[in-house]
């Protein structure tokens, strides 16, 4: 248990044990901005962090930087890489379909990154997709943690050496299936997710490399493993990946992102205040999604259909210049005075946060449940179509029963706008029996995430066993 782990590290002097730990994640915003949480959780208790970050990415993330004398930014020059526009450095710079061009550029980096890590002599680096780093620094006398942005549950449901050892000859009938000895039976795939995951068994991702071989690769030579997360949730996954791996498997602690510096901006604040407490829907589909433009305004017609108020943030669908042209007819002029439709960045954290909004509609990536675990907010899953999310919705509406999923079609994978509003009447209606199952199950599991001193006892753990690994 976190609470033991905790106990064992308080122990220990400050000073005489702190870590000097290098930050290498996968050059994307998503797993960029979760580092810099952890890592300021790890300043935080006197670790030094060397950050290993894009040179022109540096500025977006310095705000959130919390221990500038302990957390070093070390900005890396991107090689420019054929078929991507000149300057990019994330795949925020890029549409989906190039990702794999900016991790031919990462990986292109390594020898910037041996000299770095011979000069800095860090004791562990930390990293996700650069698959040869546990080769380079087993070579140079260190440590190589594989931390994860996605939780283990999708890991030993996606990669696992059951999974990657007949990889190239699975079907979506077997997808559709946990491997052998996964330990949560009520996670399985509909026929449409296993078809694109079966497609996905053989997307190269950089370098040549295919995207599970570069995950597997990291996975098996890496010293040790780690997820956000503690063990009341994570806990049957992770020993699972020990068993299958052979090796540690290590939980951050949940993560919750600190509060922000800021308020709330005023036009947000101003008008959800127009609305009574907990009957705001808001919505955010994550930053990369787009949705095919009939499937976009089948959920605003979905939004419109439940007769609340509603904030949807959403990506311009392809095909179109402006959200405004992609409305379906009327739209704008009949939820004029209850429904948003932006699509810029948003204050997520401190709209979930605001007392009018009481349900929250999210593509199901890790950071957003999150952040929708420890707030009051019911929560509907709508999980983009891909590994984390998949099974991120399925642990969060199956497992734990603390969310409604959105009915899809089986086969198509498509919504209807009956079934976004289904979904969201069920979570905001207190008489329906489902509705109060999730709600009690969503305060109980929201109660012991935020209880004092659970996250700081997680850490705390962490941290001990990080120092044990370098011993």
């Amino acid at each position: 248990m976190c609470r033991e782990a905790a106990n064992l590290s308080r122990q220990t002097n400050m000073d005489a044990s702190s870590m000097h730990i290098a930050m290498f994640p996968w050059f994307a915003m998503g797993h960029l901005t979760p580092y810099l949480h952890l890592s300021n959780k790890l300043a935080k208790r006197g670790h030094r962090i060397s950050f290993f970050i894009p040179k022109r990415t540096q500025h977006k993330l310095e705000q959130f930087n919390l221990f500038p004398h302990l957390i070093t930014f070390y900005p890396i020059n991107v090689p420019h890489v054929e078929g991507l526009p000149h300057g990019a450095e994330t795949t925020s710079d890029v549409s989906f379909s190039l990702g794999p061009l900016i991790m031919t550029a990462m990986d292109r980096t390594e020898k910037d990154i041996e000299l770095l890590l011979i000069e800095l002599k860090p004791q562990i680096v930390f990293f996700d997709f650069t698959y040869w780093l546990p080769n380079l620094t087993r070579r140079l006398g260190i440590k190589s943690f594989q931390y994860m942005i996605v939780s283990p549950a999708t890991v030993a449901y996606n990669a696992s050496p059951p999974r990657m050892q007949n990889s190239v000859n699975l079907t979506e009938v077997d997808l559709m299936q946990p491997p052998l000895g996964y330990p949560v039976s009520s996670i399985k795939l509909h026929a449409h997710e296993a078809k694109f995951l079966a497609s996905k068994r053989n997307w190269e991702f950089g370098s040549g490399v295919l995207f599970y071989d570069r995950l597997y690769g990291g996975l098996s030579l890496s010293d040790a493993i780690g997820f956000k997360g503690c063990r009341e949730i994570e806990g049957p996954y992770v020993d699972y990946l020990e068993e299958q791996f052979g090796k540690s498997v290590l939980l951050s602690g949940p993560i919750i992102p600190e509060p922000p510096n800021t308020v709330l901006e005023g036009k947000w604040g101003s008008w959800l205040e127009r609305f009574k407490p907990d009957s705001v829907i808001f919505c955010a589909l994550g930053s990369e999604w787009k949705l095919p433009h009939d499937q976009f305004q089948e959920f605003l017609l979905g939004l419109e259909l439940t007769g609340l108020p509603f904030l949807a943030v959403l990506k311009t669908p392809i095909g179109f210049e402006t959200l405004e042209a992609a409305l379906p007819e009327g739209f704008k002029e009949r939820v004029e005075e209850r429904g948003i439709v932006h699509g810029g960045w948003i204050q997520q954290q401190l709209i979930l946060e605001h007392p009018s909004v009481g349900c929250f509609i999210t593509h199901c990536g890790a950071g957003s449940l999150t952040e929708a675990l420890v707030n009051k907010c019911q929560i509907v899953l709508l999980p983009q179509v891909d590994g984390d999310h998949i099974v991120n919705a399925r642990m969060m509406g199956e497992n734990l029963k603390i969310g409604v999923e959105v009915e899809k079609g089986e086969e198509d994978g498509w919504f209807t706008k009956e079934s976004v509003s289904k979904a969201v009447k069920i979570v905001m209606d207190d008489e329906n029996e489902v509705g109060r199952e999730v709600r009690t199950n969503h305060a109980k599991l929201r109660n012991f995430l935020v209880s004092h001193n659970l996250e700081s006892a997680c850490v705390d753990g962490f941290c001990q066993k990080l120092r044990d690994l370098l011993k």
